[in-house]
């Protein structure tokens, strides 16, 4: 049984505990009497927020015992990675995020500080008698709110007819059970971006015609990875823009480059990445720092940085870099502000690679607002209610649960349909691990 090893990340005593303070209507009204309580503590430092958190949390650990595990994802905002850690969870990246229930039958209740299609991926892979929570139902991501399954089928429905079994779906880590369901249906796989080009790879060794879905950057990444030139591309719109296209739409020039597509790219992206330009990897490089990037990244950033790779990659070359060491590191802010404060600790220096300080550089590096809805009143109000049995049914992960990151409204699908899309998606994600592990 593979467990995850710690982060290596500390609280130390002058470290604010939160990413921002949300306002009181931003809760669930069961959380809204938590919430009010950490919003009236005099200070966000450790020796005031954590007793607080400790007078509910430790009593909830110790009713719900070995049954629970608490997890969190490296980007999540604040110091909540920390806090799930001193409270025995695990911050890790997607992948291993989606293989705990896998690899630990003898929990029954994940507590997830994440988004929501990671607690859902959890969700897919679990027994009958596990169960998923999520800590903030509205934590979610721009880039997979830019590829809803509405938005999606339409083309698939079109390129299936077109293509029959010739197409395969591979759906990034970053969609929702609906859509990696469509992946299962045409005997595709997940991915993450620690796994992309392995997964991609299978699939385009096989003859197929990958509609990878839904990071355009990473799909360009991966096909460079693979192989493939541009021209063996063909780009999608995304969005409500790709959700409008249709093939007969397309000129006629336009469709035979579809045909003649290895890959098919959705054309959505993470607002993150994209700030990242070529000229910041010169910068940076030019001043005698080590420059590593993210595979959301834009192509030509990628192509030009001295290293790519998952979450993981980055924070274990941060752990591995020698005393002295200086790093530029392209990603989410609150993951690079995380690890600039470890590799301090280790004599290594960490800059966040859009944080240039010269005017022509207008881009700073930012954290996500969608993915760092996680904060201290809501770890706190879910383990008290789950212990005391009265934590909301909102906060209930099942798959082909869609959330509305705006209003926190839930379409859950009837439970026949959910059953089909959990067995396609399903079969999506054991299809990645199974691909994963064999290349590994």
């Amino acid at each position: 049984m593979t467990s995850i090893p710690a982060s290596g990340m500390r609280l130390v005593p002058d470290m604010p505990i939160c990413q921002q303070d949300l306002p009181l209507d931003w809760y669930q009204p069961e959380f809204q009497r938590y919430a009010e309580e950490y919003l009236a503590l005099p200070d966000r430092l450790p020796a005031t927020v954590l007793p607080w958190m400790d007078g509910y949390i430790k009593p909830a650990l110790a009713t719900l015992g070995d049954r629970v595990m608490l997890l969190a994802h490296y980007y999540m905002g604040g110091e909540i990675v920390k806090l799930v850690e001193r409270y025995g969870g695990h911050v890790a990246d997607s992948y291993e995020l989606a293989l705990q229930a896998v690899r630990h039958p003898e929990v029954k209740i994940f507590v997830e500080s994440a988004v929501h299609f990671m607690a859902e991926a959890i969700a897919i892979l679990a027994a009958p008698d596990q169960e998923v929570w999520i800590t903030n139902p509205k934590s979610g991501c721009t880039m997979e709110m830019l590829a809803k399954d509405a938005m999606i089928e339409p083309i698939f429905d079109e390129l299936r007819a077109r293509y029959g079994d010739e197409l395969m779906v591979v759906a990034y880590m970053n969609t929702s059970g609906r859509v990696k369901a469509l992946a299962g249906k045409t005997g595709g796989a997940v991915c993450t971006s620690s796994n992309a080009k392995a997964v991609v790879g299978w699939a385009l060794a096989r003859g197929k015609k990958v509609f990878f879905v839904p990071d355009r950057h990473l799909g360009e990444v991966v096909a460079g990875w693979c192989g493939l030139g541009a021209n063996e591309l063909f780009q999608w719109g995304g969005g409500e823009e790709g959700a409008r296209q249709t093939v007969a739409g397309l000129s006629a020039a336009d469709r035979r480059r579809l045909d003649d597509a290895r890959m098919v790219l959705w054309g959505s992206f993470c607002g993150v990445h994209t700030v990242f330009k070529p000229a910041h990897v010169a910068y940076w490089r030019a001043r005698g720092y080590r420059v590593l990037v993210h595979p959301e990244c834009p192509k030509p950033v990628v192509d030009v940085a001295d290293g790519a790779g998952s979450t993981r990659y980055l924070w274990n070359e941060m752990l591995q870099a020698p005393p002295g060491a200086r790093l530029a590191i392209a990603t989410e802010g609150h993951f690079v502000r995380n690890a600039r404060e470890q590799a301090a600790l280790r004599g290594v220096e960490v800059v966040n690679m859009a944080d240039i300080p010269a005017p022509e550089f207008a881009a700073i590096g930012c954290g996500c607002a969608t993915m760092s809805r996680n904060d201290p009143p809501h770890l706190v109000a879910i383990l008290d209610l789950l212990a005391k049995g009265r934590a909301p049914d909102l906060n209930r992960v099942l798959a082909g649960d869609a959330v509305n990151e705006i209003t926190g409204t839930r379409d859950r699908l009837p439970a026949d349909e959910r059953t089909t899309i959990a067995r396609d998606a399903r079969r999506a994600l054991e299809k990645m691990i199974e691909v994963t592990e064999r290349a590994s």
